[in-house]
């Protein structure tokens, strides 16, 4: 039998010393600050943090549990704080067109304190107006107007009534106005004293009435004028009076707010205060009838609520205030709704109607962000409806503009409040997974203008010192955090040596730092259940061990249904044409290993290698790419001189799910090779690994399931001392197996062979040498080679003599297209 370098116990795992710490507990250890193993990470994020081009946001790109959320928000919470406070902002009532309410910016911290000025301002002129019109001052400047007004009517009225009196006529006041009756000595004519006048002193009466008719209406005329005057009068009075009690007031508010960070701030306060003046003085009544209307009783109480509607234009609306703020603000939106995003107008029941103002204008997490950062989670964002769409609008419009969803797709127009927008200055950062990122980057051509910088969280890092020493202090900060045991030096070591399996590789340790901090509170826990004041390397083995038996049934039940024999594996004896393949199982939160039975059948005749597994639609296009390399294999190695004619089927045995992916390939090949061989395989060896058109061995994800999986099994129908697994010589790096295997090899009853080509391979599982092609291109007899070219040759000659077709044509099918990627590592390795 040949022999071929197995690996060493020492080559399975790759042990931490935990006599290289310099601390006996993590009480010793300080906490972490920062991130670990994301430099280049971190470098994206600060880059887009402090760069302040329009479009430069960032989308923070990683695996669950890399801790992207918590990194970003402590490095965005300390940029913060080095930067000012941004200004306050507020709705004021748009006295030139009510349906626009105003945003007015304010100097940090001030929003409030204005729109408690403006209520006192309303209060005062409540109690001081009406005041101001019972004064006695008010009351004879009142009378003196309307007497003046008065004396000037009557002297109008006794004007007309000379007139009158000269033309023979005298006037009546009447309720339908001023009547003219012609007279005769003082006494007014009767209508038998008309009648019995003559016709010529009928016609002059009638003149002397038409005329005296155009001297009423003149009079009538200059009669209004003197009433509109008094009005006039009066009005211009109440200004006087009602500027004389409010103006002060309004006065100590501009000589209050006129210092201003910005020049167009300063002209806005003073224009709004100005036109809330000027609305005062005009609608004074308003101010004189409220405290009238408030007393009146039940149910005309009702009326006195109206009436304090009419003083909600007065009061400032604070949409967002920074008053407790230090730094720039920093909000992390959970529940990215339209709504709370963009802010909204709410509308309220008053007399069986819904009615709004400037009032209930609400501030969404932009306009609460703005000046500052704004954290969101990718997915959260596109589930929501008109959440993505908005944010976009928003950030290509540098403006946030607070509008309802009914405005943009209502069918019918209403008058609605259509707010001023808000110049916006906002970084939004994007939190999500990197499939997210692709597909936004390649289907929505305004995210790559929006997004501009990616920050990618990976999932491992190197094994060295640092990264080691900055586990340890991880593990101090979740125990003092959450309130666990501290663990000893044996303790940490073993956690750094669970993070390299995590990640399967020697050199590296995962990122994936969910997945330690809940092996720090399990380990925590089962040294209190053991009593032990520290956590051990034992307690977290212990963890280890109890997570794996919550999760494993799957496993265990096709365990059993092995040594049931229910699912046909050999694990001893040497069979045609058969092997033990290595395939992973992932249910989510548990990845197990199981070995597949796959088998190959040849005959004479020219349908080439047939996949059974893609034939029925139940292999992935990379299993079925492995699989068409085999073809390759062939014909390179054996049909240089002589046609490739054969037909070959591969399946895998028992298995009722699709397969996908590369790793068996060499498998495959092994088992094509024995059956035209005709040399049987060894069935106490499996097989992992992938194969080029060269017959060279390529690695391939989750070796360590796949090892420890045919251990299972071998140890379940007792270890003979031949058993062990084939594994492409690039996979060493990746080993870190069980201690449970690593004793077995160490104890010889368990093996492990890395090999890089085919020909090692076959030479394992056979015992016979593959042997090396000469130079006339003939190989060796006996060796495997030999076997298989010989076959070959006859069955291409008997193609020839006999004419042999394939009774099975495989029919041709496009293979449906695969949307979620294969595992990272696989898709990298195999």
């Amino acid at each position: 039998m040949v022999e071929h370098r197995q690996l060493s116990p020492e080559e399975l795992w790759h042990r931490c010393d935990p006599q290289q710490f310099k601390f006996e507990t993590t009480e010793e250890v300080p906490p972490l600050e920062g991130t670990i193993g994301q430099e280049r990470a971190i470098t994206a994020v600060e880059f887009g943090l402090g760069i302040d081009t329009h479009g430069f946001n960032l989308f923070v790109a990683g695996r669950p549990g890399t801790g992207k959320s918590s990194s970003v928000r402590e490095i965005v919470d300390t940029q913060a704080r080095e930067e000012s406070v941004p200004s306050d902002w507020v709705y004021v009532y748009n006295f030139d067109d009510p349906l626009r309410p105003k945003a007015m910016r304010l100097s940090q911290g001030r929003a409030h304190e204005f729109a408690h000025d403006m209520d006192d301002v309303v209060r005062a002129a409540r109690n001081e107006l009406p005041r101001a019109f019972e004064s006695e001052n008010y009351e004879q400047r009142k009378s003196e107007t309307m007497q003046g007004i008065q004396k000037r009517r009557d002297e109008v009225f006794s004007e007309l009534q000379q007139q009158a009196s000269q033309l023979g006529f005298s006037i009546e006041m009447t309720p339908i106005g001023i009547v003219t009756v012609p007279t005769r000595d003082n006494k007014p004519l009767s209508r038998e004293e008309f009648d019995s006048l003559s016709e010529k002193e009928k016609e002059d009466i009638k003149q002397k009435s038409n005329y005296l008719e155009q001297v009423v209406n003149q009079t009538l005329t200059k009669i209004r004028q003197l009433e509109k005057e008094a009005q006039d009068r009066l009005r211009e009075l109440d200004r006087e009076i009602a500027l004389f009690a409010v103006g002060h007031l309004l006065e100590d508010l501009r000589s209050k707010y006129k210092a201003c960070e910005v020049e167009q701030q300063c002209k806005d306060m003073l224009d709004y205060l100005q036109k809330v003046q000027d609305d005062i003085v005009e609608n004074v009544e308003d101010f004189r009838q409220a405290e009238k209307k408030q007393q009146l009783p039940l149910p005309m109480a009702a009326i006195g609520e109206a009436s304090e509607a009419i003083f909600d234009k007065y009061k400032v609306n604070v949409l967002v205030s920074n008053e407790a703020q230090h730094g720039a603000p920093v909000v992390v939106e959970n529940n990215p709704t339209y709504y709370n995003l963009f802010g909204k107008i709410e509308y309220r029941a008053r007399f069986g109607f819904m009615t709004t103002d400037h009032n209930l204008i609400r501030a969404g997490a932009i306009q609460r962000a703005n000046g500052g950062y704004l954290i969101l989670q990718a997915l959260d964002v596109l589930l929501n409806p008109f959440a993505w769409d908005g944010l976009k609008r928003t950030l290509r419009a540098r403006e946030a503009r607070v509008e309802n969803i009914a405005e943009q797709y209502g069918l019918i127009p209403t008058a609605t409040p259509k707010p001023e927008p808000i110049p916006l200055d906002v970084k939004v950062i994007l939190i999500g997974n990197p499939m997210l990122y692709y597909l936004l980057f390649n289907m929505d051509e305004d995210f790559r203008k929006l997004f501009k910088v990616k920050a990618d969280f990976d999932i491992e890092m190197d094994r060295n010192d640092k990264h080691i020493d900055q586990y340890a202090q991880f593990i101090s900060k979740q125990c003092q955090e959450h309130r666990l045991k501290h663990f000893d030096r044996s303790a940490v070591a073993r956690v750094v040596e669970f993070g390299s399996r995590l990640i399967e590789d020697k050199e590296r340790m995962s990122t994936k730092f969910i997945d330690i901090a809940d092996l720090v509170s399990e380990a925590s826990f089962w040294a209190g259940r053991n009593g032990n004041g520290y956590v051990t390397a034992e307690d977290v083995e212990r963890a280890i061990e109890h997570k794996e038996y919550r999760s494993r049934m799957v496993e265990d039940k096709i365990q059993r249904l092995i040594e049931e024999e229910v699912i046909m594996i050999d694990s001893a004896g040497s069979v045609t044409g058969q092997a033990n393949g290595l395939s992973i199982y992932s249910l989510g939160d548990y990845t197990f290993g199981r070995p597949s039975r796959i088998t190959c059948r040849t005959s004479v005749g020219r349908g080439g290698i047939i996949d059974i597994q893609r034939e029925t639609e139940m292999g992935g296009r990379i299993h079925s790419k492995g699989v068409m390399i085999l073809n390759g294999y062939l014909t390179g190695k054996y049909a240089q001189d002589k046609p490739l004619t054969l037909s070959a089927t591969l399946a895998f045995e028992q298995l009722y799910e699709e397969v996908e992916g590369d790793s068996a390939s060499s498998t495959e090949l092994y088992t094509l090779l024995s059956s035209l061989a005709e040399l049987p395989l060894r069935q106490d060896v499996a097989i992992t690994g992938s194969v080029n058109q060269r017959g060279e061995i390529q690695p391939i994800g989750g070796v360590n399931r796949k090892i420890e999986g045919f251990f299972e099994v071998c140890k379940a129908r007792g270890l003979t001392g031949s058993q062990g697994v084939i594994i492409p010589h690039q996979n060493v790096r990746h080993l870190m197996l069980k201690e449970e295997v690593i004793q077995a090899v160490r104890d010889g009853k368990f093996h492990v062979w890395p090999v890089r080509s085919i020909d090692e391979g076959i030479e394992i599982l056979t015992g016979v040498p593959a042997g090396e092609q000469r130079a006339d291109g003939s190989y060796p007899e006996d060796s495997v080679h030999y076997l298989v070219n010989s076959r070959l040759q006859d069955m291409a000659n008997k193609v020839k003599e006999f004419g042999v077709t394939d009774g099975f044509v495989p029919r041709e099918k496009k293979q449906p297209v695969r949307v979620s990627p294969p595992d990272e590592k696989e898709s990298l390795i195999g």
